[in-house]
């Protein structure tokens, strides 16, 4: 039986989190019952703000709960990244809601330091494993991809799917191209990365480049440059056969991340 993921690749109105919410809600309402998993880009309420002091919304607020109904809505699971402030700490999070009214968090452990996000928002310290329909997903966020060790498929994550919510530049295009395609290879595991288009507020160009990508790297959805919203459909069974076949993950270097 087959997985169907889908991409919203879009831009994002700069920190208008009321007018997001209601663009993605429009633009999702086709795929109702004919997709699995909805991607969101990073930050996708906001666009990729270092003002999370007066931008942030509580970690409760109302992008959780519009997750939630979108998922219900949709009967899929619904996830991307929010800029949160919880408790008084900011975090660029990951938050994935279910049809059955589940809510899993995971917050970014990267902080891009080139744009100051380390200096806005807190980091996160633990990867996570989300089953859902008969895959198990490891959400991460945008700079992430850049550090293999920490996407690295080991004993305490061990995925079928990784996913990467991004405001990734246009300038770097070719690294989230690259990278995206090493960590499916390396992990042996259907790779979702998820980047906008369009200009932010703070001048920055986006050229998309969102793609589904198979166990060895090969491409099964390309998005392209254009504001697009498609889904394509994956076989859980040929990640695993995959792995039986070519056991490379056998051979891996043991580590521990403190």
């Amino acid at each position: 039986m087959s997985f169907r993921v889908t991409l919203a690749q879009q831009p994002l109105h700069w920190h208008e989190p009321a007018a997001n919410r209601a663009h993605f809600a429009e633009l999702l309402a086709p795929v109702r019952g004919a997709t699995d998993l909805v991607v969101l880009p990073e930050m996708f309420t906001t666009g990729f703000t270092m003002q999370p002091e007066q931008y942030a919304e509580a970690a409760d607020g109302a992008t959780r709960d519009w997750l939630l109904e979108q998922a219900q809505t949709l009967d899929a699971a619904v996830g991307g990244s929010v800029a949160v402030n919880d408790r008084g700490r900011c975090f660029n999070r990951f938050m994935f809601a279910t049809p059955g009214g589940e809510l899993y968090s995971y917050d970014k452990r990267h902080l891009f330091r080139m744009g100051g996000e380390h200096r806005h928002y807190s980091a996160g310290g633990h990867a996570m494993i989300i089953e859902f329909r008969g895959l198990r997903l490891c959400p991460l966020v945008c700079y992430d991809l850049r550090f293999p060790v920490w996407s690295r498929r080991r004993p305490e994550l061990d995925y079928d799917l990784v996913i990467y919510a991004a405001n990734w530049p246009a300038p770097r295009r070719h690294a989230w191209q690259a990278l995206l395609r090493a960590r499916a290879i390396e992990n042996q595991a259907f790779c979702v990365g998820v980047n906008r288009v369009g200009n932010d507020g703070g001048g920055h160009a986006y050229l998309g480049d969102s793609v589904v990508l198979d166990f060895m790297g090969m491409p099964l959805l390309e998005l392209g440059d254009a504001a697009r919203v498609a889904t394509v459909p994956i076989d859980p069974d040929a990640v695993r056969e995959w792995r039986d076949r070519f056991p490379a993950h056998l051979d891996a270097d043991a580590f521990s991340l403190e």
